[in-house]
């Protein structure tokens, strides 16, 4: 805690921190998780995929609906085809009213709809002859099955339940990433604070230097050619302090956009390391291959395939569908003799239909959905070596990634310390120009250098918990608030 006050101290003297917003890193990610633009597109996302679930579900279920016309009025001449089979036209001026029932269930087992239906009809002539006329179904069974060798809704229920576990994981990494996001864009801004303050300490520094090398310069102890050299070592330092302010306003903006914040002007915390834990390899497989989409997707990519193949082996060779029908009807003039000495209404057919000869385009199609399924099995084991080398590669690396930022911050207090002494001996006389210029530039690249040690170690760190959807620290899955839909 002291080297962090002690780094404050020296490197941020000139940052103004009136009217501004202290912010830490997991404040940040804190905020993105509820307010950034990529958790809104994560949660719309997941929103749609859970309705489509939900449609997918109520598909099995009974539906309930209503028809009716109300009412159709028809005033024109049609040809219609009379008892003897002959052609006439005739003249209709007629009021239609139509109304049914029906209730419809999908039999997964066998790939078809079952229906039950009812219906009235009531037509009033208009003309010579006014008349009524009433129409009614008491009832009518329907069964409809387009396909007998293809049972789509066998492959939806073993498809659709994936592709929804599928989406609550890509939201869980989705939101992971947010975290990665909101950590990049937190140390740009980080940097670019502290690159705005040591540039303008070291235009300071560089103005009083610039001050003594003339005095040095005035009574003969330098050179010209060294004289000059401090003034363009002052003249750079003047564009770094005016370049760095636009930086730091960019990453300032972006950071102040991504979180939906009200001001641009933030403090920001150098961030503390985690405690110390250890992620064992084989640990790390385990979570991932437990918890990832990735697995899910593999299984789905499969699945889908082998059903394109089964549809072209049910449907391309032979096709053969069921229709049937039972019920009863009535009609006549009088509604009230209407529900008596009902008259038989069934009807089954069976269609067939064989390709005797298409040039060879049914055995093409399955041809292409077989070779796809291969295809898709060799990317399913790529895409799995390559997924188990991310996770290895990733966990080898964060476990240096501490090592590194140990080295990092002993370097940068060695060369800070070095440049102070290096800056004491110049106004001393000795030491020269260039020696003070090198402290100054590794000083300057070793702050930096821990900086973005800091952030990789952040970032890896994030990154391990989206790779993996696992919280090492507190050795448990990773999980999300239930979202709540309307």
């Amino acid at each position: 805690m002291k080297k962090i006050l002690i780094i404050i101290i020296i490197i941020f003297p000139l940052i103004n921190n009136a009217q501004s917003k202290k912010l830490t890193l997991v404040e940040a990610i804190e905020i993105a998780r509820k307010k950034s633009p990529d958790y809104k597109i994560n949660l719309t996302r997941n929103q749609s995929n859970y309705w489509r679930f939900r449609r997918y579900k109520a598909s099995f279920l009974p539906e309930l609906r209503l028809n009716a016309t109300l009412p159709e009025y028809r005033n024109a001449v049609r040809r219609i085809t009379n008892d003897t089979g002959q052609d006439i036209f005739v003249t209709q001026n007629q009021l239609l009213v139509e109304g049914g029932l029906s209730i419809s269930q999908s039999i997964p087992y066998t790939g078809g709809t079952l229906s039950v239906n009812t219906n009235l009809e009531r037509v009033e002539l208009f003309g010579i002859d006014d008349n009524v006329g009433y129409s009614v179904i008491p009832f009518s069974i329907n069964y409809l099955q387009n396909s007998v060798l293809f049972n789509e809704f066998k492959w939806d229920k073993k498809i659709e339940p994936l592709i929804y576990e599928e989406s609550k994981r890509d939201f869980i990494e989705n939101m992971e990433q947010i975290s990665v996001s909101t950590s990049n864009l937190y140390f740009d801004l980080l940097k670019a604070q502290m690159q705005l303050a040591i540039s303008e300490t070291n235009l300071k520094n560089q103005d009083t230097l610039f001050q003594i090398a003339k005095g040095r310069f005035s009574v003969g102890k330098i050179a010209e050619n060294e004289l000059l050299q401090m003034e363009l070592r002052f003249l750079n330092s003047k564009n770094r302090v005016t370049t760095n302010k636009v930086e730091l306003k960019r990453a300032s903006q972006n950071l102040a956009r991504y979180l939906e914040l009200d001001t641009e002007d933030l403090e920001l915390d150098i961030p503390k390391q985690l405690p110390l834990f250890e992620v064992e390899i084989d640990k790390a497989l385990n979570e991932a291959e437990s918890n990832r989409k990735a697995v899910i997707e593999f299984r789905r990519k499969r699945l889908e395939a082998e059903k394109e193949v089964a549809f072209q082996k049910g449907n391309n060779r032979l096709q053969l569908g069921v229709r049937a029908n039972f019920g009863i009807s009535q009609n006549g003039d009088d509604f009230n003799n209407l529900f008596s000495n009902f008259n038989k209404q069934q009807n089954v057919s069976v269609s067939v239909g064989i390709p005797l000869f298409d040039w060879g385009v049914s055995k093409s199609r399955r041809k292409m959905a077989e070779a796809n399924l291969d295809l898709t099995n060799n990317n399913i084991n790529q895409d799995k070596q390559e997924f188990e080398q991310e996770i290895y590669l990733h966990v080898l690396n964060w476990s240096n990634q501490r090592d590194f930022l140990v080295t990092a911050e002993k370097a940068k207090e060695v060369s800070m310390k070095r440049y102070e002494i290096s800056k004491k001996r110049y106004i001393l006389n000795k030491v020269t120009i260039t020696d003070l210029n090198i402290a100054l530039e590794e000083r300057d690249l070793a702050v930096f250098d821990y900086l973005n040690s800091l952030e990789k170690f952040w970032r890896d760190y994030y990154i391990l918990r989206q790779l993996t959807l696992y919280d090492f620290i507190n050795d448990k899955k990773l999980e999300v608030e239930d979202v709540l839909y309307d």
